[in-house]
């Protein structure tokens, strides 16, 4: 039986809610009207990996008790710095995976992490960033992408769709048209992406192209403008030009397009809100993905609805539209749920050390610190950032940096020095005076080209005299901010796995394997790690 008009853009919406279990409000929208589905976020939703079972559980029973079709339930679920379900297999992310160059790693964490989410109840990944992160300044993608090469980050993309869909999830290829070439975040504000039709073709689009060659079943929109495609320079959530002429003729995608969240910076917000969600609609968005109160989706589904009564949008076009989502919900109720035993297996912790230690890269040793080989009474000081959220996409705030642990099961006399994300003058005095009677200093840094003080303590550290080895834990770019540091080496993420292998490495237990999947200006090319 068709669609009416109400429950054709109720499949639209992409909601969300604040609970662990389903609140009242959610139960008696999905009795009321049809929805999209819902996207989990681990701040308001994520509990133990049982209690989200049980919450996608209830939500799936609740609809079906309604009448509606089956749920599309989401997650970010990136691995390295954004991770939407807790108590999961702590994969290294993207970045990570660039270092080691291998589509079969690639394939196998998708795989890995098509299955846990699927234990849970979600079908539905915002995963893989297809974004070429060609600009070190990007506040937001950085590790989050595989890399700085289009043909690498095209290659992974690809084997991550295939693995991820093979375990039951759909795979979301974004932030379409390519988010890498920015230097400000759309969580706060517009945003765009200058270059011509030549060096998008050549940059930006073949990671997506990849990912529709290898049967991603979504693709998320960024919310940038770019000219070249969209003379009015439109968010390409809003781009008639972008999502029609570009993604869906040129590039050939017959799936589901979802936006980026509407609350962002660069979306209308307030009055004007209804307008750009109407515009998105009329552009080509199949779901709109909501983090808006009760009221305000009410706001948006009225809208909607209106609209299209108005005859503002297609019928037929909103039709089409349904059911390419009714088909991914289709595909995705035909999938098979594993048990909550897949979660944290002896076979995906392999997976996850197995990237880690392929991954770490040694960039620089020129003083021959390493492998570090302290006698007994020595002491090493482990100097380590406090743990933070750097955008609304990440997670770290919730991960424990343990790399003094890590560098203590290869020399038992390490001393942990906890340091400010961030630390001002007087701070650095006094965490240089802890580390005063120390033998060796290791020194981490999560983004300190982001965070000044971070780069102003590793230089006091240098000053110091002392046997100095600098690791950065999430991007390679901090070195340009320390280009004289003698010692330099990379994880690309805080997760456990990492953060083991960084420390097997220095000490000469494991070898370095990774290469730098991008470079470091004025001082390395992508593709550079010393070996052994």
């Amino acid at each position: 039986m068709p669609l009416n008009i109400e429950q054709t853009i109720g499949q639209k919406l992409m909601i969300s809610f604040d609970g662990i279990t389903p609140p009242p409000e959610l139960i008696e929208r999905l009795s009321q009207q049809h929805v999209g589905g819902v996207t989990l976020f681990r701040h308001w939703n994520a509990g133990s990996p049982a209690q989200v079972r049980a919450l996608t559980e209830a939500i799936q029973q609740a609809a079906a008790a309604a009448g509606q079709p089956p749920l599309l339930i989401a997650a970010d679920q990136e691995g390295g710095q954004l991770v939407a379900i807790g108590g999961t297999t702590p994969f290294p992310g993207n970045m990570a995976l660039g270092a080691t160059d291998s589509a079969d790693l690639a394939e196998r964490a998708g795989h890995a992490m098509g299955l846990e989410l699927a234990a849970v109840g979600v079908n539905v990944n915002y995963a893989p960033s297809c974004d070429v992160n060609v600009n070190p300044a990007n506040p937001v993608i950085g590790v989050r992408s595989f890399g700085e090469d289009p043909a690498a980050v095209a290659r992974l993309t690809r084997a991550m769709v295939r693995g991820m869909q093979a375990a039951g999830v759909a795979a979301t290829a974004k932030h379409f048209p390519g988010h890498g070439d920015v230097a400000s975040d759309t969580h706060h504000g517009a945003v765009l992406v200058p270059h011509d039709r030549q060096r998008l073709d050549q940059v930006e689009l073949p990671p997506f192209a990849a990912a529709i060659e290898g049967g991603a079943k979504l693709i998320m929109t960024a919310h940038l403008g770019v000219p070249a495609y969209d003379e009015a320079a439109l968010p390409a959530t809003l781009s008639r030009p972008i999502i029609r002429d570009l993604l869906r003729e040129k590039l050939g995608f017959g799936g589901v397009v979802i936006s980026d969240a509407m609350n962002m910076g660069a979306i209308a917000q307030g009055g004007n809100k209804q307008v750009d969600m109407i515009a998105a609609v009329a552009a080509g968005q199949d779901l709109l993905l909501l983090m808006e109160d009760e009221a305000t989706v009410d706001m948006i589904y009225r809208s909607l609805v209106h609209a299209a009564q108005r005859q503002l949008l297609d019928l037929a076009d909103l039709a089409a539209s349904a059911e390419r989502v009714l088909a991914l919900k289709r595909w995705v109720q035909q999938q098979s749920q594993p048990s909550l035993g897949v979660l944290r297996s002896d076979e995906h912790l392999a997976l996850a050390r197995e990237i880690a230690e392929q991954s770490v890269t040694l960039v620089r040793n020129d003083s021959r610190l390493l492998p570090l080989r302290p006698a007994p009474e020595q002491q090493i000081a482990v100097v380590v950032p406090a743990m933070r959220d750097l955008t609304p996409a990440d997670t770290s705030s919730y991960e424990s940096c343990s790399l003094a642990d890590a560098v203590r099961r290869h020399h038992a006399n390490t001393a942990e020095v906890q340091a400010p994300a961030d630390p001002s003058e007087v701070e650095i005095a006094a965490l240089c005076a802890q580390v005063a009677q120390a033998d060796i200093v290791v020194v981490a840094t999560i983004n300190a080209f982001m965070q000044p003080g971070q780069a102003a303590l590793v230089k006091a550290l240098l000053a110091s005299g002392k046997p100095v080895a600098v690791v950065a834990l999430r991007l390679p770019y901090d070195l340009a901010e320390f280009p004289t540091a003698p010692v330099f080496a990379c994880s690309y993420g805080v997760q456990e796995p990492s953060l083991h292998a960084l420390a097997a490495a220095l000490f000469g237990t494991i070898p370095w394997k990774g290469h730098l999947p991008v470079s470091i200006h004025g001082l390395y090319d992508r593709g550079h790690g010393i070996a052994g």
